[in-house]
């Protein structure tokens, strides 16, 4: 069974492996692959056979809510569900445009088609999707959560969101979560994710398998060329892809709740779980995988 940690100051207990459901937005935004109905249908039952509770999605993720609610949600109590405000989808012919546009108005529409689409009548987590301060402030956002979570209509509040604007929003106190972008590859955020942690915040971590190594997955050379000079190859269990290690290391992060990865191919997916499944890596491995990773400049923000 997959473990479960509890997001945060929430009541909610989620699988620390959950599921990014970007990777079935279609081929209109951010030139996404396409996706049929029925690989739709399929990835995302699969991901609630295999025992993943959470699952991710966004206002402005193409088709992505839209399929949740026409293939999973007869199995809503199967799952906690979180998406994201304060987007748009702008049809520009061959494909869709996603300007933000914080508004009171607009998070109002977002959540309320947001519902519509996935056919249910609560959202477990709304965050809002990476705004400024100055944007928050301006826009009273936080307000605005609060008022459509008085609503029932939204359970927690939260806020995708990254350096340098992360810090203040984590010491005002105001959201349930963060998801932060973080893994091996990617370790700007590691002791933020600490600072979250111990702020009561849930932490919802996005990236955490680097897209999957180039040629299995969608990972770019450039990011995955730190994996080399790392010599990280070293520290795999025989049999171990790094790809699963990627998600172990992620996954050891003490203050992690949940990570996020997308895809729609269901052996990816069982990939994934059977990493999961593992655990942790030993205190040992993670720390020499930190300490080869600081020696080649892959370090966290100071």
């Amino acid at each position: 069974m997959l473990e479960k940690a509890k997001l945060g100051r929430t009541d909610l207990q989620v699988t620390k492996l959950g599921f990014g459901a970007m990777e079935i937005r279609g081929p209109r935004v951010w030139n996404g692959r396409p996706v049929t109905d029925s690989e739709s249908e399929r990835i995302l039952n699969a991901v609630l056979d295999q025992g993943i509770n959470f699952i991710d999605t966004s206002y402005d993720y193409g088709r992505s809510e839209e399929l949740i609610g026409k293939y999973i949600s007869h199995r809503r109590h199967e799952y906690i569900l979180a998406t994201k405000c304060g987007c748009t989808l702008v049809d520009h012919g061959d494909h869709d445009e996603t300007p933000h546009v914080w508004t009171r108005d607009n998070l109002l529409h977002n959540v309320d088609t947001s519902l519509r689409r996935m056919r249910t009548d609560y959202i477990d987590l709304l965050q809002l999707h990476g705004p400024t301060l100055q944007q928050t402030e301006e826009g009273r956002l936080v307000d605005v959560l609060k008022e459509i979570q008085a609503t029932g209509k939204v359970r927690s509040i939260g806020i995708s969101t990254y350096l340098p604007h992360i810090i203040s929003y984590i010491e005002t106190g105001d959201f349930d979560t963060f998801q932060i972008p973080y893994s091996a590859l990617e370790r700007e955020h590691e002791q933020i994710i600490v600072k979250a942690g111990e702020k009561g915040a849930g932490v919802i971590v996005r990236g955490g398998v680097g897209r999957g190594e180039p040629g299995a997955g969608l990972g770019s050379m450039d990011r995955w060329s730190i994996w080399e000079l790392a010599n990280l190859d070293e520290l795999l269990d025989e049999g171990e892809s790094r790809t699963g290690f990627l998600l172990r290391f992620t996954l050891t992060h003490p203050k992690l709740s949940t990570t996020i990865v997308g895809t729609k191919n269901p052996q990816h997916l069982e990939d994934n779980v059977r990493y999961a499944l593992k655990g942790s890596l030993s205190a040992e491995v993670y720390e020499e995988a930190k300490r080869r990773l600081d020696r080649v400049g892959c370090s966290p923000a100071r």
